[in-house]
């Protein structure tokens, strides 16, 4: 909430949302939908990387796909920050740090700490993933969303990482580009449009509750291509240690 204290790590995982009759605390199934994430990402970028060098009616299909599966990833990381993946803290800390890794070398200590101010001071001058005040639409909002979040160190580390693919493993290149890269950044642009831009415009009534967010109320098939169930967002804020498949079943309790 906006006038909230900070929390400190091992207080997150504690505190309490509203009641709500569905049972949101963190299980053993939350680090099976995480796994299943990772090894199909995994699995698919494999295959996808040392795929025939050529282009093909299915590439495009392909290059969604990862987009999809890379979103996944950084969903997982996001669970984790909020202590869903799993009852064990140090279980969360270490699926959290691997997605980020895997997603784009990120570091784990500092999104979770900008994550927790943003749902400290959603919306507002504190809130890391915020406009400044000037830049509100979408293209401009994201290029400040990437400024906040760029580091020399990780841009230098990924172009080692394209290198040693390349030369080590002998992937070709274009199959780097398409479903490495591209799919990293469609995703970072997926993730932003349907988890920051649209929850968090404001209204041309002005916000409506304390979370400073809003909810878009997809089909369900839609809501999770678009971004992984994180469109019910004023839900995720209410309810911030539901996992991501959760968000359905508290939007349908509401609903009822």
């Amino acid at each position: 909430m906006p006038n909230a204290l900070p929390l400190k790590k091992h207080q997150l995982s504690t505190v309490p949302s509203p009641a709500l009759p569905i049972a949101i605390a963190p299980s053993q199934r939350g680090l099976f939908v995480a796994g299943f994430i990772m090894t199909i990402w995994a699995g698919s970028l494999t295959l996808l990387l040392m795929s025939p060098q050529q282009h093909s009616f299915w590439t495009p299909f392909a290059v969604l796909w990862q987009t999809f599966l890379y979103a996944g990833l950084f969903v997982t990381a996001h669970d984790a920050m909020h202590g869903v993946v799993s009852p064990h803290p140090k279980i969360n800390r270490f699926v959290g740090t691997l997605t980020l890794l895997l997603y784009g070398l990120f570091s784990y200590s500092q999104l979770f700490k900008t994550h927790w101010q943003h749902h400290h001071h959603p919306a507002s001058e504190q809130d890391p993933d915020f406009h400044n005040g000037k830049y509100k639409n979408p293209f401009a909002w994201y290029v400040c969303f990437l400024q906040r979040y760029w580091s020399w160190g990780r841009f230098l580390g990924l172009i080692a990482s394209f290198h040693a693919m390349h030369l080590l493993l002998h992937v070709p290149e274009a199959n780097l580009v398409q479903f490495w890269i591209v799919p990293s950044i469609l995703s970072s642009i997926q993730l932003f449009y349907f988890g920051t831009y649209l929850p968090h415009r404001e209204p041309a009534g002005g916000y409506q509750n304390v979370f400073r967010t809003q909810s878009s109320y997809r089909p369900l098939w839609w809501s999770l291509l678009t971004c992984y169930h994180f469109g019910y967002h004023h839900e995720h804020h209410e309810y911030p240690h539901a996992a991501w498949w959760q968000l359905p079943a508290i939007v349908a309790r509401r609903v009822d």
